[in-house]
């Protein structure tokens, strides 16, 4: 068996799946506010609280760049 082969032999790369990830996003940062929810009800969680926050922070940055990218594409 090789690891790779001539260019020849490939057969040509699939067309890329057009998605929306911001669906993925949107189900994580429900995800994340659920856990500050659950942490907040649970008392002073201490590391457990900043985990959440961040979570969520970098979910809305990611929800802003998929928004961005998606406005440059069309």
């Amino acid at each position: 068996m090789r690891l790779w082969l001539r260019d020849d032999e490939r057969r040509p790369d699939p067309v890329p799946v057009k998605t929306d990830d911001r669906r993925a996003v949107l189900v994580g940062l429900a995800l994340w506010v659920l856990a500050l929810v659950v942490v907040l009800i649970a008392g002073p969680g201490g590391v457990w609280t900043w985990t959440v926050v961040v979570g969520l922070a970098l979910g809305v940055l990611g929800m802003v760049y998929l928004t961005v990218t998606r406005r440059k594409r069309g």
